[in-house]
């Protein structure tokens, strides 16, 4: 949006300006003039004017106070109309007392919130475009929050389905192996089944980490499932703590062969972490799965995961900041990649179903709860990703 003779862009300020609405231009100057010293005030001469200005500019308008007898259509049609397309919108009406009852019929429909009587009395009209105003901005605010919440949840549900699919695909994967390997049972009715292994314990191997696996994407659901039922709830005070969120990780994430002990920790400058626990557990273990995997494209002698808990300020100048840091010792990020990585859907996996979504997601979370993320690496030394939250006011 271009900036208007204020310096400030139109919208950036949300919806708070007062449109009048009556056929008479000097009315609308006399109102301008008399109200101008509290509120902003636009003005438009006649319906069609009036929803021509909010094409362009509904977003800034709060209250609109309308005359009801105007030509070719009257101030009732305009708030019906308004109300229909511009619901973060506070409707108000004049009125002459010859009109009051056609006023009070558009009351009762739900068109108009308030009526004002002609002739306007200054001290109670700047009391109602106040309490009009408030009333407009609470219902914005409102608004904002079910669509920043519904956006979570479409995001969250992207983001599952995309994360469950590798377990479960995994888990098919082995079930389908043991079909291949199953032998018929012998004739001697002793009911056992046999599965024939290419090495001892491949097939109890197999079991294990199909079981491993299950349990995984049974965790990521049941972190959905918590994020639709709080979606609607009032922000519950923070109560997790970090080195709880990485603990929780190292018990329920899916590591293969001996990964768990590639993890180590340095957990002691903990601190308690906003938002709830669901999001923030589907981003770490995001983290620490790419770190994996990165180690398992190129392993070096010596595999490790590094999480870690810290203060520091994300760059020169800014701040200190809580942190949480997830490094791993594996083969490097391009630096042509590491610019993309979480600005779009980047992956150097794609042969192996990376879609790159989830450092998008990592940092749409990181954002929604005011903080940052930022990914440090040299090729041939590694990466660290660090989440970076915001310090309690």
């Amino acid at each position: 949006m271009k900036p208007d003779d204020t310096g400030i862009s139109r919208g950036s300020l949300g919806a708070h300006a007062i449109l009048v609405v009556d056929d008479e231009p000097q009315a609308c100057k006399w109102f301008a003039r008399l109200y101008g010293d509290e509120f902003v005030v636009l003005t438009a001469h006649g319906v069609n004017d009036a929803l021509a200005l909010l094409a362009q500019r509904g977003d800034e308008v709060a209250v609109l106070l309308t005359d009801y007898a105007m030509p070719q259509r009257d101030g009732v049609s305009l708030l019906s109309e308004v109300r229909q397309r511009y619901p973060h919108i506070a409707r108000l009406l004049v009125s002459a007392y010859a009109d009051k009852d056609v006023a009070m019929s558009a009351v009762n429909q739900g068109h108009v919130e308030q009526i004002l009587e002609k002739p306007l009395d200054e001290a109670l009209t700047r009391q109602a475009l106040r309490e009009a105003l408030n009333a407009s901005q609470v219902r914005a605010r409102e608004r904002a929050l079910v669509e920043r919440r519904s956006a979570t949840l479409r995001e969250t549900l992207g983001f599952l389905a995309h994360e469950v699919t590798t377990p479960l695909a995994t888990v098919q994967g082995y079930l389908t192996a043991m079909r291949a390997r199953h032998r018929d049972a012998p004739a001697d009715g002793s009911g056992d089944a046999r599965i024939q292994e290419q090495k001892p314990g491949d097939v109890l191997f197999m079991i294990e980490a199909a079981q491993r696996r299950a349990e995984y994407a049974q965790s990521l659901v049941s972190t959905f499932v918590q994020t639709a039922r709080d979606a609607y709830q009032p922000d519950a005070a923070p109560n997790l703590r970090a080195s709880d969120l990485v603990q929780a990780v190292r018990d329920e994430f899916p590591f293969d062969n001996d990964e768990a002990q590639w993890l180590t920790s340095e957990l002691s400058a903990d601190f308690v972490l906003p938002g709830r626990r669901d999001l923030l557990y589907l981003v770490l273990c995001t983290l620490v799965k790419n770190a994996l995997l990165a180690l398992r494209a190129e392993p070096p002698q010596q595999p490790r995961v590094h999480i870690s808990l810290g203060r520091e300020a994300p760059a020169p100048g800014l701040p200190a900041q809580a942190a949480i840091h997830v490094s791993d010792n594996g083969a490097g990020i391009p630096p042509d990649v590491l610019k993309r990585l979480t600005v779009e859907p980047t992956t150097t996996r794609a042969d192996n179903g990376g879609s790159g979504m989830g450092l998008i997601f990592c940092r749409r979370v990181m954002t929604s709860l005011g903080g940052s993320i930022l990914i440090r690496s040299e090729v041939g030394q590694g990466a660290t990703v660090s989440l970076y939250f915001p310090n309690a006011q």
